[in-house]
């Protein structure tokens, strides 16, 4: 080898590690998060999620030291949200919060789904625990689920029930009450929550599946009347009303809201992320705001901890699908 080309080739050498250490440099100057970050709410504003993810946004700001903001994208019962976290840039700033019926019931009853839910997103933290809430207008006379079924039965197919969306977890439910007492009740499926609560509260529609939080002050001012709620335990804002579990129809299953991210996001993000939120969660502040909103908050779990809460859901699920022979309509 001549001089002029081993010079040549240490130069080559010499520029190689000046570049991978400038690049190295940069890397680690590049402290995430260092912009704003993104919560798509996969529901309108004024649901449920939208409220609880507001919630959570001022604890977070504090301790990632970064600005974040909701963005709603509703429609097709979260789909569209979730599908546009799953094909989003995997770089810690897009999230979403979404809650466990689009997650663990979507892929088991469309048909055709625009993205894998296990595959294309990547479960950061649970938050919150609760049923949700079959509620009537008051001209019904219903005052709990019994009322509701003798009237259902004495009149087949006059009885209509809405749902925020076909595959929702109020359809699903509602799906197995039929199944089980032998009903005829069709299914009124709408855009999201608020919709559905206008046309309760108008009493174009009598009785309808509803999530944990939004109807809370039509309840308390009697403008609309709980009739029970799905899970493990009665909501701490609604403490008068009984699960359906005992009034004689067992559903002890817990819905949930929960952060994901897209898939091929940094595991150390993700791991921040929980353990951020783990630390919002756990302030007597936010425990009380959520008990407001009737949500329960149950003991942290770990990134990974959460995956197999998704998992099991989804087994849970369907199965009560296939009991109720449901399809979307």
């Amino acid at each position: 080898m001549t001089d002029s080309c081993a010079n040549f080739n240490r130069r080559q050498m010499l520029l190689g590690l000046l570049a991978a250490a400038g690049t190295g440099t940069a890397w680690a100057n590049t402290a995430w998060p260092n912009k704003a970050i993104r919560m798509i709410v996969p529901g309108p504003a004024g649901s449920g999620g939208d409220i609880f993810a507001r919630m959570l946004l001022p604890p977070l700001q504090t301790t990632l030291k970064e600005s974040l903001y909701v963005e709603n994208k509703a429609g097709a019962n979260g789909i569209i949200g979730n599908d546009h976290v799953a094909k989003a840039q995997a770089d810690g700033y897009t999230l979403l919060f979404s809650p466990s019926s689009s997650i663990a019931i979507n892929p088991i009853i469309q048909p055709k789904m625009p993205y894998d839910a296990m595959r294309d997103l990547a479960p950061v933290a649970q938050v919150g625990a609760a049923g949700v809430l079959l509620v009537a207008n008051p001209a019904t006379g219903f005052k709990n689920l019994a009322d509701m079924v003798q009237y259902a039965k004495a009149h087949p197919g006059r009885l209509a029930y809405g749902s925020w969306g076909s595959g929702s977890t109020g359809h699903l439910v509602m799906e197995g009450i039929k199944a089980h007492y032998g009903l005829d009740m069709p299914h009124v499926p709408y855009k999201g929550t608020a919709v559905e609560l206008g046309d309760l509260l108008a009493n174009t529609i009598g009785v309808g599946f509803m999530d944990i939080a939004s109807p809370i002050p039509h309840v308390r001012s009697g403008k609309l009347r709980a009739l029970g709620a799905t899970g493990s335990a009665r909501g701490p804002a609604l403490q008068d009303v009984p699960t359906l579990t005992e009034q004689g129809y067992t559903f002890d299953a817990d819905g949930w809201y929960g952060v994901f991210a897209p898939a091929k996001t940094d595991p150390k993000i993700i791991d921040r992320l929980n353990a951020d939120l783990g630390q919002a969660l756990g302030s007597p502040e936010m425990k009380a705001k959520f008990a407001e909103q009737n949500m329960l908050i149950p003991a942290h779990k770990s990134a990974t901890e959460f995956s197999q809460v998704v998992k099991n859901d989804m087994a849970l699920w369907q199965q009560l699908a296939k009991v109720a022979k449901l399809k979307v309509d």
